[in-house]
């Protein structure tokens, strides 16, 4: 099996919770946007700790990028990734897939479940192709948005957010149902990609597959 020791190459935060990991980039690196490596740390004690991670990063790129959520609340992978500092090393595996581009439609994602579509909106940006596709985000606070900015300045009002435990004017309180997606979405005849926590994904796949009548247009995180 394939793997690599990398260097970190800068940390920068993103939300209070999230950071971007800038690494070096092996010779001859290539993945697909949407695509994922298992990330381990190269400290004792923590070189088979693998965890899945989606690249955030394009292909062309000379470095790689993760954009990972810290959780601190337990001794895991991310609290001990929250520790390191430039220099510190990390081992990656082999490149698998995840969530493929299979052509316009409407991106889904509960919290860090955006990650997989950042390196597929960036690569379709780049290529000046990204036409009519929506991104819907639900986020429990303001404050939990991972790259707003970003996503404001490529989708506009495609860019759709909304927040479960906080009202903020301009934004929507509701949870992402069958009756806020009718509410947003006017054609189901599209695809539509689905990323986040496991109950949420499994339940937006059920509805969009009866709303879309086609099972084939319904891709979510494997």
């Amino acid at each position: 099996m394939e793997s690599h020791i990398v260097k970190i190459l800068a940390i920068t935060p993103v939300t209070h919770n999230v950071r971007q990991f800038t690494v070096e980039k092996p010779a001859g690196y290539t993945f697909v946007p949407g695509q994922a490596t298992e990330v381990a740390i190269n400290k004792p004690g923590w070189e088979e700790e693998r965890r899945p991670f989606t690249f955030t990063s394009l292909t062309s790129w000379d470095q790689l990028e993760f954009t990972i959520k810290i959780y601190d609340d337990h001794n895991s992978v991310t609290h001990e990734l929250g520790l390191l500092k430039a220099g510190d090393e990390l081992i990656l595996h082999d490149v698998w897939g995840t969530i493929h581009y299979n052509g316009e439609g409407v991106f889904i994602a509960g919290g860090a479940g955006v990650t997989p579509f950042i390196a597929i909106l960036r690569d379709l940006q780049q290529k000046g192709q990204l036409g009519s596709n929506q991104l819907i985000c639900s986020n429990k606070t303001l404050a939990d948005i991972i790259l707003k900015d970003e996503f404001e300045a490529m989708l506009g009002p495609r860019f759709i957010n909304t927040l479960t435990a906080q009202e903020v004017p301009g934004y929507d309180h509701h949870t992402i149902d069958e009756r806020y997606l009718k509410e947003k979405i006017r054609n189901f005849n599209q695809h539509f990609y689905i990323c986040g926590p496991d109950p949420m994904v499994q339940q937006l796949k059920a509805i969009l597959v009866k709303l879309a009548g086609n099972d084939a247009l319904v891709t979510v995180e494997i």
